[in-house]
């Protein structure tokens, strides 16, 4: 398991795949089995101003971009894959009216 921050205020927490499966019992109690099949899709809201330099990250990374969208109320989506073949999103503020 590998646990990232998010923007000061949130957690990413990314497990290998079966590795989660089973119930794991710690000082606080259990936590139950869980694991992921199939393609999954993940977003992470980013500021507009950021979007360039994800893009750049993502082209100098050789991680190809498969779509962009742009939403009515201004908010943008940028669409990629894991390693695992899991559709990751970029999503800016305008996607939805909380967002």
């Amino acid at each position: 398991m590998c646990a990232f921050d998010v923007g000061g205020r949130n957690v990413l927490l990314l497990f290998l795949r079966g590795g989660s499966a089973e119930a794991m019992t710690t000082p606080g109690g259990a936590i139950p089995g869980h694991d992921g099949q199939g393609p999954l899709h993940v977003g992470f809201a980013i500021s507009a101003d950021d979007l360039p330099a994800w893009e750049r990250r993502l082209q100098e990374s050789g991680i190809a971009i498969e779509g962009r969208t742009t939403r009515p109320r201004g908010g943008t989506s940028l669409y990629f894959r894991d390693p695992d073949g899991h559709l990751l999103e970029l999503a800016t503020p305008g996607l939805w009216e909380t967002y």
